[in-house]
């Protein structure tokens, strides 16, 4: 089965998959090659499907592993659209960048619309798996997450286990079977809260909370700091937080202060003039050599 989608005019699908990591965490997988984005979605009703994500001119395809009736199709249709951020509205985004020469590529290539998953409590799971450890034991984590707790699609490949799955499981699962460390009671207790109803993740999305209010119920959440925190911001759409950590810190260093090292309030400054932006063009800036520059254009 096959599905279209209209997309912005504004909207870079290569830029947008390599926007961060999280393509390469399952239940997602690249294909670079022939430029596909794969994972399972789950369904309202009925088993979880496979959909295969790709480029058309203005648009995106999207092949299903099944058919499916209207209401999955619409399911389908909303999670590929949440997960491309294809509703984001970057205009002022763009316009503030464009000012300067040196930030113009932005918008020319369509830079800034971070991936990411069907669910925040996916994200927000993921994000608590990025700290403190190299990218290789996030991917690691994920991994035995996804194989060991999520639901079978038609080919084979799994879900990204719900709360309530997650929650059934003993500390001692996190940490013998996950392999997640001190983050083991952590991942316990937010999927409990999150099953429970304790704790609505999903209504960050569209929260009218203060940034402060917001960050203090996000860092409620034993495993999430400011790092975290600021990182799954992004995620929901508002930028003000740089979430700096190692990579950030030392990436900056490289690209904009000789190979010095710079302390946290001179890289604040260099980008507060970007006001609520300042997080977005920050990862911007660090991520523009992700994708070839020789190939932008003629995507």
């Amino acid at each position: 089965m096959q599905l279209s989608l209209k997309t912005p005019t504004d909207f870079n699908f290569y830029r947008t998959v390599l926007s961060h990591g999280w393509c390469e965490l399952r239940p997602f997988e690249l294909d670079r090659e022939n430029w596909r984005l794969t994972r399972v979605l789950d369904l309202d009703r009925g088993k979880p499907v496979t959909v295969e994500v790709s480029a058309l001119k203005r648009g995106l395809k999207i092949r299903v592993s099944r058919q499916v009736n209207e209401r999955a199709a619409q399911k389908i249709i909303r999670d590929v659209r949440h997960m491309f951020r294809l509703d984001d509205d970057l205009q002022s985004f763009y316009q503030i960048t464009s000012v300067e020469p040196e930030f113009a590529w932005i918008a020319s290539q369509g830079a800034g619309r971070l991936l990411r998953s069907p669910t925040v409590f996916e994200d927000l799971v993921k994000m608590i798996c990025t700290t403190n450890c190299s990218w290789a034991l996030t991917e690691k984590m994920v991994t035995s997450l996804v194989s060991e707790l999520g639901t079978a699609s038609d080919d084979g490949r799994k879900s990204f286990p719900t709360a309530e799955v997650m929650a059934q499981e003993p500390i001692a699962f996190y940490r013998d079977r996950v392999r997640s460390g001190y983050r083991a009671p952590y991942l316990k207790e937010l999927a409990q809260r999150v099953a429970s109803g304790e704790l609505d993740v999903e209504s960050w999305l569209t929260s009218d909370a203060s940034l402060s209010d917001l960050m203090k119920e996000m860092k409620s959440v034993k495993g999430v700091g400011n790092y975290a925190a600021e990182n799954v911001l992004k995620l929901i759409g508002r930028y003000d937080g740089l979430a700096l950590d190692s990579w950030t810190r030392a990436k900056f260093a490289q690209v904009r202060n000789q190979g010095r090292v710079a302390n946290d309030k001179k890289i604040l400054r260099f980008y507060s003039r970007f006001s609520s932006w300042r997080g977005l063009v920050l990862w911007c800036d660090m991520t523009r050599e992700w994708l070839d520059p020789q190939n932008v254009a003629k995507w």
